[in-house]
Parts: C-alpha cells; structure tokens; sequence
C-alpha cells in the first residue's frame, strides 16, 4: 500500500513539473514593472473579461511575447498601446480613454444612477401623497361615525380597568 501511494505521489509531482511558466528577462527593475502594468492593463481579445496576465489563450501568450519585445525595444508607453489599439481597438484597453465613442461608457452609470434615484423619489412621494388622500377620502358622516367609534372604545378601555 506504501509503495501504491508513493508511486501515485511521485506520478502527480511529474505531472506538476510539465507545467509551462513564462518567464522574460529584464535589463532593468522598471521594464519589468512597465510590463506587468501591461499585461494588468490590457485585455485579452480571446477571453475578453480576463486581462493578459490571466490568460492562458495562445494570442495573450503572444501579445505578452509582443509587450516584451516591444519594452526591450525601448519604446515608449504610449507606442505600445498605440500599436495594440491599432491592431485590437479600444477593446483591448480595460480603462478606455474618453472620447466620443466612449463617453456613453463613462457616462451611463452615472444617467442611470440619478434615472434610479429619480424614480425612486416620484414613487415615495406618490406614495406619500396617496396615503394622506385616503386620510381625507372621509366624509363628514363617515368621520363622526368614526369618532364615536373611537369614543366608545375608549369609554370600554377605560371600564374595563375599574
């Protein structure tokens, strides 16, 4: 039984050291922190709701491989994401940048907050206006029938306790 559990340990352990983790070499501390900031920053076109670092597709692969190559190139931030925006359009940004096609992006959560908030408020105060209506709907007679009521049974609460 030892031997069955061992062999079945060592099987998984060789199963783990198959597994493939990229790794790029780095002149400098800041390329390296440049290009972890890509691939946190830019969205794989494949999954479209994980960013590069999180994907396992072949094109994120390639594009961290593009990110790369690019930093060791010595191009600039914005070149970078310049060329991936050519290629992939805004898409590929997870903050996009504000402009004329993107400003519903920016500003829909915000309408429709204040639309939220503004429905909510008619809805209460309707609500409110229709609860003081019924108060009112009473006629004279229904209103001294219910004051006699209300006497009564305070007369009764009251002998009730002597």
């Amino acid at each position: 039984m030892k031997s069955f559990l061992l062999t079945c340990a060592l099987l998984l352990c060789c199963l783990n050291a198959g597994a493939v983790i990229e790794t790029y070499q780095f002149d400098t501390p800041l390329q390296q922190q440049r290009y972890h900031a890509f691939i946190e920053e830019l969205r794989c076109p494949k999954c479209q709701n994980q960013n590069l670092s999180g994907s396992d597709s072949e094109i994120s692969k390639d594009l961290r491989r593009q990110i790369h190559r690019m930093i060791m190139d010595g191009k600039a931030d914005i070149e970078i994401t310049q060329y991936m925006v050519a290629r992939y359009g805004d898409f590929i940004l997870y903050r996009p940048r504000f402009n004329g096609q993107t400003a519903v992006l920016w500003f829909a959560p915000l309408v429709l907050l204040a639309l939220g908030l503004l429905v909510w408020w008619r809805m209460a105060a309707s609500r409110k206006n229709s609860l003081s209506s019924q108060h009112d709907s009473l006629t004279e007679a229904e209103q001294a029938r219910l004051q006699e009521l209300l006497i009564a049974d305070d007369v009764a609460d009251s002998r009730g306790r002597e």
